[in-house]
């Protein structure tokens, strides 16, 4: 007997199945019947044209959400107001309220400024205690915000670091001694130092940071941090969370302190790490490395980095690394490259006598340090014999510590000596307490000589005082106007063609009154302040000039007696025989400055040269004449009355200062007129611009020049 066969029972996925074959059924009659003409091919049917449409631009965004403002909270807030919040919240969320901060809230005066400090230090904080404290953040911002040993979870520490992020609530935070902040807490920290601007200083102290935990620390200090200070001491940095951390550090240029005390450091691997951050990053400026392990092979290391340090690290701390005489000398050799130490902390190490005597040529070169820490590093007499002639040689040292080593008598009486000859240094620490010695006289003479060692540091410190008080007034004074110049009146406004400047006339009396007559030191500053005004003094002379003599040439020598008025003293330099002569000569200088050289001597008896002939007009050959010279004023003042009558021809004399003859001075590259006021015919410029010499006759006279200067001397 044959038994049918009976269907399967339908399984899970019967049904998908048959939805399947019903949608293939639906799809090939809708393509059956958009596309009749189409034929079908193994039983199905095309599937037809699929087509996309996008909506309008103005369809596309159907409305925005402004963001919710931080401080929507905070203004116009009272105390009151954020006190009732606070306790409002801590009902809300059944926690304790914490009676510190309330003390300090209604305490709180000023609240539209940072607060200096929210003190938590000690309290303990669970996540819902840091809850309710958003209702404080949102409405306060403070400068400090001390959460130390506050046993803070990964819940809390990350409620909590997520506040400060959003609300901008403090520029420094610690969060030290927290050991159990973990990965969340940590990864919650490093994006609050990323995204917090304001976030200047971290103190983490003895919050481990761990393997799993500093890859998110690192990746922070790398890529942007605003962080300025930064305390990881006793945090198990030791290994692989150094290397992260050094890494990073290398490209951040805004950390400039950091601290990383008491984490075991050993001399190979971090210390290599710790030399490669100081080969690049040149923005730290204090790097404190106490309590750990360096060694001298790790000081090795860290002093390949130092010699790259020419403007950065500024204190160098290696308190307590187990150093010897073996790495004074690397550092010895280190410290003349470094420019930028100033603060070098060695003590606690056992460095030794030795080890002073390797560090201190390289202190004497170095020229910077001008702290320097031996505390406690094995030191006698004969070390301190060393340290006395390195406080000799440095005239920038200002503080030296050397507490707890056996110096005695004859240590104590070198260091003296160099005191007396010192007068930078404000503060050497020694043991108050005389060492003992066999004989029993030392130990005054150890009082006695600690008394002046003390006195010349009181003695050095009035001095420093002094100084800084000169440097202030100097300051002042430089910052004051020295001279005070009132620019005259134009000559057409005052109708008085005599009057003049009373400086030009001053200064043309007396060489001692002409400021930067014969000196070459003026700075190019000072030429470019006193052009514009010289330039005027001299238009207005030549105006002056022109108007009281228009057929004279500017003379090169004046004679003396007739050029003061019976009324006026004579100055100084003035002569005091009437056979004396005044020389003046002019000539320019840098920056259309004119310098104007005054002698006095008595007239040889000899023959005078003769006159080159005058007017001598150019040949059509010859180059363009230079620029016309201002006139130079006569020596001394002008009766206002009656103008001096001026000889038509420059009178010959006597050779020149510089062993030239006179003649030479109407042959020097005249200056051109001030500006378009000058008169080029009306007086004596344009009678010396047809007097120049040509290049022939000007070298014969400077050869006669030169001839009669040497027999002048011989």
């Amino acid at each position: 007997m044959e038994i049918p066969p009976q269907e399967a029972p339908p399984g899970p996925g019967a049904d998908a199945d048959a939805d399947a074959d019903a949608d293939a059924e639906e799809a090939s009659a809708e393509a059956g019947s958009s596309s009749p003409a189409s034929p079908p091919a193994d039983g199905r049917l095309k599937a037809a044209a699929k087509r996309v449409t996008f909506p309008s631009d103005e369809d596309i965004v159907s409305g925005a959400v402004e963001p919710k403002d931080p401080w929507r909270h905070a203004q116009n807030v009272t105390v009151d107001e954020v006190i009732s919040a606070y306790r409002q919240a801590c009902q809300k969320l059944n926690c304790r309220q914490i009676p510190k901060l309330l003390r300090q809230l209604q305490e709180f005066t000023d609240l539209e400024h940072r607060i200096d400090c929210l003190d938590l230090k000690g309290e303990k904080l669970d996540y819902k205690a840091c809850e309710a404290l958003e209702e404080v953040f949102k409405r306060l911002q403070f400068k400090m915000v001390d959460l130390e040993q506050t046993s803070l979870d990964e819940d809390g520490a990350s409620a909590l670091f997520d506040m400060i992020e959003y609300y901008e609530s403090a520029t420094h935070l610690n969060i030290s001694f927290n050991k159990h902040i973990g990965t969340r807490g940590w990864q919650a920290a490093a994006h609050m130092m990323r995204k917090t601007s304001c976030l200047q200083y971290l103190d983490a102290r003895s919050t481990p940071l761990l393997d799993h935990s500093a890859p998110f620390v690192a990746r922070a200090l790398r890529i942007r941090s605003s962080l300025a200070v930064l305390h990881l001491e006793n945090a198990s940095l030791s290994g692989r969370p150094l290397v992260l951390l050094a890494t990073a550090l290398k490209m951040n240029l805004n950390l400039r302190e950091l601290y990383l005390a008491d984490n075991k450091l050993n001399g190979l691997q971090d210390s290599a790490h710790l030399g490669n951050l100081l080969k690049f990053n040149c923005s730290l400026q204090t790097l404190d490395l106490r309590n750990n392990h360096v060694l001298d092979s790790g000081l090795a290391y860290i002093c390949e980095g130092l010699k790259e340090q020419r403007k950065g690290l500024a204190t160098l701390v290696l308190w307590n690394n187990q150093l010897t005489h073996t790495g004074m000398a690397f550092l010895g050799m280190a410290l003349p490259h470094t420019q930028s130490l100033e603060t070098l902390n060695l003590g606690h190490n056992p460095i030794g006598n030795e080890g002073v005597r390797n560090l201190k040529n390289g202190l004497i070169g170095n020229r910077s340090v001008v702290r320097l820490g031996l505390a406690s590093t094995k030191l006698t007499c004969e070390g301190a014999v060393a340290v006395a002639e390195f406080i000799a040689e440095c005239p920038r040292l200002l503080r030296l510590d050397l507490r707890e080593n056996e110096i005695k008598t004859g240590g104590l009486m070198a260091l003296s000596l160099a005191l007396k000859v010192n007068h930078s240094l404000l503060r050497l620490d020694l043991d108050r307490e005389p060492k003992k010695e066999a004989v029993k006289s030392f130990i005054e003479t150890q009082k006695a000589l600690l008394t002046e060692i003390q006195n010349g540091c009181k003695r050095n410190f009035v001095l420093a005082r002094e100084r800084e008080e000169k440097e202030q007034q100097l300051q002042l004074s430089a910052s004051m106007p020295e001279i005070t110049i009132t620019q005259p009146q134009p000559l057409e406004e005052s109708g008085d063609p005599t009057t003049t400047t009373t400086g030009a006339h001053n200064g043309a009396t007396s060489p001692r009154s002409l400021p930067d007559s014969d000196s070459d030191s003026d700075s190019e500053a000072e030429e470019e302040e006193e052009d514009g005004e010289e330039e005027e003094d001299d238009r207005q002379r030549e105006e002056a000039h022109c108007d009281q003599s228009p057929s004279a040439p500017c003379p090169a020598l004046v004679p003396p007696t007739d050029s003061l008025s019976p009324e006026e003293p004579k100055s100084p330099g003035s002569p005091s025989s009437p056979t004396e002569q005044r020389i003046s000569v002019s000539s320019p200088g840098r920056g259309h400055k004119v310098f104007v050289v005054t002698r006095v001597e008595s007239p040889p008896e000899r023959a005078e040269p003769p006159v080159p002939p005058a007017c001598a007009s150019l040949p059509p050959s010859s180059p363009p004449s230079p620029p016309v010279l201002p006139p130079v004023q006569p020596i001394g003042t002008q009766d206002s009355g009656v103008p001096e009558s001026q000889p038509e021809a420059p009178p010959s004399g006597p050779a020149l200062p510089n062993g030239l003859k006179p003649e030479f001075a109407l042959a020097l590259p005249p200056e051109p007129p001030p500006g378009s006021e000058a008169k080029g015919g009306s007086c004596g410029l344009e009678h010396e611009l047809r007097c120049a010499q040509d290049e022939r006759e000007l070298e014969e006279l400077l050869r006669d020049a030169s001839q009669e200067a040497a027999q002048h001397t011989l």
